[in-house]
């Protein structure tokens, strides 16, 4: 049965959530052995079938789990993947694993040709890697692998070394990828903002002439049934983007927010798709306030990196929220305008202090009404909107629950006094992780797994979540909490429940 023909028979409305057995046993043996599984040595692979390579924000997760248990590995996971950073700042999606077969994974380093199309913009010469980026994410996870064993982070050096690359990374992005002139970061690819197949691309998709099926082979297709990755035509698309992005050198221009300039010509800029995105941004933002921490605990003062996040953030509030939808959603640049798809993406921005308390709100009660359904129709977050026409509960990023996600909205809830609801979540994430044995991702209603087996970040966040979750009389003091309505003012959430942390 094709997939049209099972979601027109499937029974609808869900009624209840998936509510899996109760594990008996600790994650962290099988988190642990996931972990082990998929190291090579200096790094960990997603997967090791269908993600052969070191991938951006995966290693950034995986750093964050890692650091409960193997701290120096936490470390080394960054800096393998800073190592391979570009001259210009920015920070390879893929870095590539010389020992892997070119045909096990595409697009492969043929197809990206780093060294000789990247060279204007310091390609590294001697390690290969794509050319486009992946959400900020670990300036966070370097302060919080710092916070788990301050004195072998002080011993090794850990955050002078890759402060200097993580403020270059973010110099990166802030003035290269500001395409749309307003103070927030786009993405060129969808492949740059993690959630590949959103529905949220598929307007600025549609004006992309995709390549040639024959010109590329489709790998993923060997390693997942092709019902639940992304479709040919979305696959050509994205390989014609990725063409077209190398063959001008990765060379970024910001050129405004419309396809044509005044007086009829075009207008510059990095092709025909450049999407500001809430997650991607929140995400830069958190680690803009990560960095503060960094810089103090190097001697230096934070204040200017906070006031860039607060800048930041009201810039994402001013171009990106939508009170209608009650959440953040994505700016199509060459198309012009706010596109009306509810993606997940549109969420995560609730892990930032310094959010609005109205919005902050707005976004709690999104999360838990009928596009959504946490806590009622779903236990994990669905990808994409459960009443949007796209929505398809096994297809890659078009609704499937995936564990990053529900980690991060999960610091969220708790970041703004959601506490039962952020145990509710941080149980439910625990309970699928074990229960699908580290799946990929799942669908949100019934929790069956989806994906690769085995899956680096569902076990690392995994990891983390079992060993910050507060103990049962620590939540109940919780909720007795006269302040638990009050958001934090700094970047504590992101750490509040930490062992073994030094300062603030």
């Amino acid at each position: 049965m094709d997939r049209s023909a099972q979601l027109t028979a499937r029974p609808a409305p869900y009624e209840i959530a998936y509510d899996p057995p109760t594990p008996t046993t600790s994650p962290h043996p099988g988190a642990v052995r996931v972990l082990e599984e998929n190291w090579t040595g200096r790094s960990t692979v997603p997967s090791r079938s269908l993600y052969p390579h070191q991938w951006s924000w995966d290693s950034a997760f995986i750093a964050i789990g890692l650091r409960h248990v193997a701290p120096l590995r936490a470390q080394t996971e960054l800096e393998t993947l800073l190592s391979a950073q570009w001259a210009d700042g920015r920070v390879p999606h893929i870095v590539f694993n010389p020992s892997v077969p070119l045909d096990a994974y595409f697009p492969s380093p043929d197809f990206w040709r780093s060294a000789t199309a990247g060279r204007a913009a310091g390609a590294p010469r001697t390690v290969q890697t794509s050319g486009i980026v992946q959400p900020p994410v670990h300036a966070l996870a370097a302060w919080l692998v710092h916070r788990a064993d301050p004195g072998l982070s002080r011993a090794r050096s850990f955050l002078s070394r890759v402060y200097p690359r993580l403020a270059a990374w973010h110099r990166y992005l802030l003035h290269r990828r500001d395409l749309g002139g307003g103070g927030l970061v786009s993405v060129v690819h969808p492949w740059e903002q993690g959630m590949d197949n959103s529905p949220c691309w598929d307007a600025p998709l549609a004006r992309i002439a995709p390549a040639p099926a024959r010109s590329f082979r489709r790998a993923d297709l060997d390693h997942g049934a092709p019902e639940d990755r992304p479709t040919d035509l979305d696959y050509g698309r994205y390989v014609r983007l990725a063409a077209d992005y190398r063959d001008r050198g990765y060379r970024d221009e910001p050129g405004g927010e419309r396809g044509a300039a005044p007086g009829g010509g075009p207008r510059p800029g990095n092709g025909e798709f450049a999407v500001e995105d809430p997650a991607f941004n929140a995400l830069l933002i958190a680690s803009e306030h990560a960095l503060a921490r960094i810089a103090e605990e190097l001697g230096a003062s934070g204040t200017a990196r906070r006031a860039r996040a607060e800048r930041l953030t009201a810039a994402l509030a001013e171009r990106l929220w939508d009170p209608r939808a009650g959440m953040f959603l994505c700016r199509d640049l060459r198309g012009g305008g706010l596109i009306p798809e509810r993606g997940v993406s549109g969420l995560v921005p609730l892990i930032l202090p310094g959010l609005p308390r109205e919005l902050a709100a707005a976004l709690v009660g999104t999360l838990r009404g009928p596009h959504f359904g946490l806590g009622g129709r779903t236990r994990l977050v669905p990808s994409y909107d459960l009443l949007g026409e796209a929505f398809d509960p096994h297809r890659y990023w078009r609704g499937p629950a995936w564990f990053n996600t529900g980690w991060l909205l999960e610091r969220g809830l708790r970041t703004h006094g959601e506490t039962a609801a952020a145990d509710a979540l941080c149980e439910a994430v625990l309970d699928l992780a074990c229960a699908t044995g580290f799946a990929e991702y799942v669908d949100p209603y019934t929790g069956e797994p989806c994906g690769a087996a085995g899956f680096s970040w569902t076990a690392a966040l995994a990891l983390d979540l079992y060993h910050r979750r507060p103990a049962p009389h620590e939540r109940q003091e919780l909720d007795k909490s006269p302040q638990r309505d009050v958001p934090p003012t700094d970047s504590a959430p992101f750490d509040r429940s930490d062992r073994g942390g030094d300062r603030g």
